[in-house]
């Protein structure tokens, strides 16, 4: 599933595999693979991806509607 909504973001974009993999410092193989599903990135990838592509990830709770992102929440490093 996430490799389609990947795969999206890129096309809508208009970045071509190499173009992508190259602004994240990956190999093309790397974002192809996640792209079919073959490996998942991390969650700082799929970040990474969206904001290059011009995306933001939001998440909203079901019951409230209630809306954050990364940007309005504090993260933190779990050890």
């Amino acid at each position: 599933m996430i490799g389609k909504m990947l795969k999206k973001l890129r096309s809508d974009k208009g970045y071509n595999q190499t173009e992508l993999a190259e602004l994240l410092n990956i190999a093309q193989t790397t974002l192809s693979g996640y792209e079919t599903n073959y490996s998942n990135p991390n969650f700082d990838t799929i970040e990474s991806i969206a904001k290059l592509c011009g995306y933001e990830i939001v998440f909203r709770k079901v019951n409230t509607k209630e809306e954050f992102t990364t940007k309005t929440i504090e993260r933190v490093d779990i050890k």
